[in-house]
């Protein structure tokens, strides 16, 4: 496998990886859209190279005559430093106003100069500052390296092996709905292929959370040949209690399933739910509610149930497990990972 932390090539070592785990040249390229001519330049150049080969090295020497003033350039850089969670045209307003004038796009180049160009690398340097110059935070710096460490717990790597091996449960609140009151989301899905479940309630309870493995998950698993073996949750009141009477305790007790448990005060190691509550959030219940009024859940389920459909079968996903294809096609691609180890062990 090919890893690099340079987002510039990641497609290039994601079709290489594709390439690798399909054992198919052929169809990786047809999964990711591009020519077996390219998968060849680009295998050629990681043999040369390596990983790092890939990066365009031939792009035209810049003029420096173009570039900015030195002093609007440092103005910039300091600016990046002590507003890190600022975006480029809003720097550009900003410095407007302390009569330093530089376009959002000028703002852009610096950055690239200094390695300054998304959030995570200035977050990175302010961080490498403290720790030579030892300054004194100011409020701003502090809520973002706060923010920093929320997001590398969130987007932290789970493990996991194949389909069926850890599946992520947790509660999404969804709103209130008029003449029914509120509504919350249990949602499911599984780390490795990114297949998602979501059953809307109008309680937070853990009869509900046993309710939606029961409906949907465990039958879905069953039919494709792949016992759930861990299920990752918060420690909510829904999910965790003594098992002798406790709904879900009890449900993945009888099931023979293992229950794990996210960090105490850091619910973010449920990362991957949070995610796919975004993706919910956004593609699905902001376009619903402005195109229909729902008076009950029947209606909003079943649409929600129509969409999920579309993301694991037709909505590509770009995770490290996926690599283009969509959350359907990896898990029968590599199902037979849990045959093989099951074998194995007998």
């Amino acid at each position: 496998m090919f890893y690099s932390n340079n987002p510039l090539i990641k497609h290039k070592t994601g079709l290489l990886n594709l390439a690798e785990e399909l054992g198919n040249i052929s169809q990786a390229c047809k999964v990711m859209g591009m020519s077996r001519d390219t998968f060849y330049r680009y295998q050629q150049a990681v043999e040369n190279g390596g990983v790092e080969a890939l990066l365009n090295q031939n792009r035209r020497v810049p003029n420096i005559k173009n570039r900015v003033d030195e002093k609007i350039e440092q103005a910039v850089v300091k600016f990046a430093l002590d507003f890190p969670a600022y975006g480029q045209v809003r720097v550009s307003n900003e410095l407007r106003k302390q009569g330093i004038f530089v376009s959002a796009g000028g703002v852009r180049s610096i950055w690239l100069r200094h390695n300054l160009a998304n959030f995570k690398q200035r977050l990175n340097a302010l961080e490498k500052e403290v720790a030579e110059k030892g300054i004194i935070l100011s409020e701003n710096q502090v809520q973002a390296l706060e923010r920093k460490k929320e997001d590398d717990i969130a987007g932290g790597e789970i493990e996991t092996a194949h389909p069926g091996y850890l599946g992520s449960q947790d509660t999404f609140y969804v709103g209130n709905l008029k003449g029914v009151g509120r509504i919350y989301q249990q949602t499911f899905v599984d780390t490795y292929s990114k297949v998602a479940f979501a059953k809307l309630y109008t309680m937070k309870t853990a009869i509900a959370s046993a309710d939606m493995l029961n409906d949907k998950v465990l039958p879905f698993f069953e039919s494709q040949g792949l016992p759930m073996l861990r299920i990752l949750t918060d420690r909510g009141s829904e999910y965790c209690g003594k098992v002798e009477n406790h709904d879900y305790e009890l449900y993945l007790a009888i099931n023979d399933i293992e229950h794990t448990k996210t960090k105490v005060k850091h619910p973010q190691t449920n990362g991957i739910c949070e995610r796919v509550h975004k993706t919910i959030l956004q593609e699905f219940y902001q376009v619903a509610f402005r195109k229909h009024i729902y008076t009950d859940l029947t209606q909003l389920q079943a649409d929600l149930d129509e969409w999920l459909v579309y993301y694991y079968l037709h909505r590509t996903h770009q995770g490290k497990m996926c690599c283009g294809r969509t959350p359907m096609d990896t898990l029968l691609d590599r199902k037979h990972i849990w045959a093989e180890k099951n074998l194995g062990s007998n």
